[in-house]
């Protein structure tokens, strides 16, 4: 005569089933939270990261280029001038790069402001085709704009 609890085989298969199951379901669980935290990076904070750059890179450019223009309306027909202005040190909290370069018609000239892959290109309003303008600069510190009648 047997004592205590019969042993029943069905019961153990269920204990086995269902622990497989949930083994199986948390493993597609955990690969797809780790897709999605791959995918969120580059689409929920890289897009509009970018996208703010590029509006604030087209600003910064209408900016530089106000500026040049206002140089080289009181520029003196003999002797130098010289300004003194300020732009966001960083865009996004990454630096990023101002350069004056020709345009896409070669008598004018634009501002490009970039940074990696992402630029803007924002014309200078026609100073390029009376006079060459030229240069660099980041949006480290203050930046200057300088004109010498006698040229650089």
């Amino acid at each position: 005569m047997k004592t205590g609890r019969p042993c029943n085989r069905l019961n153990n298969e269920h204990a086995v089933a269902n622990l497989i199951e949930y083994i199986m379901i948390s493993g597609v669980l955990m690969g797809l939270l780790i897709v999605m935290l791959l995918l969120v990076n580059t689409n929920i904070m890289e897009g509009p990261a970018n996208r703010l750059a590029y509006v604030a890179f087209t600003d910064i450019g209408n900016g530089v280029s106000t500026r040049i223009v206002d140089v080289y309306a009181i520029a003196p027909r003999n002797g130098t001038i010289s300004t003194r202005f300020d732009i966001p040190d960083d865009i996004a909290g990454k630096d990023y790069f101002v350069e004056i370069g020709p345009g896409a018609d070669p008598v004018d000239q634009d501002v490009m402001v970039s940074r990696g892959y992402l630029e803007t290109h924002v014309a200078l309003a026609g100073v390029g085709a009376s006079r060459g303008v030229a240069g660099n600069t980041t949006g480290k510190g203050m930046n200057r704009i300088s004109f010498d009648s006698a040229g650089y």
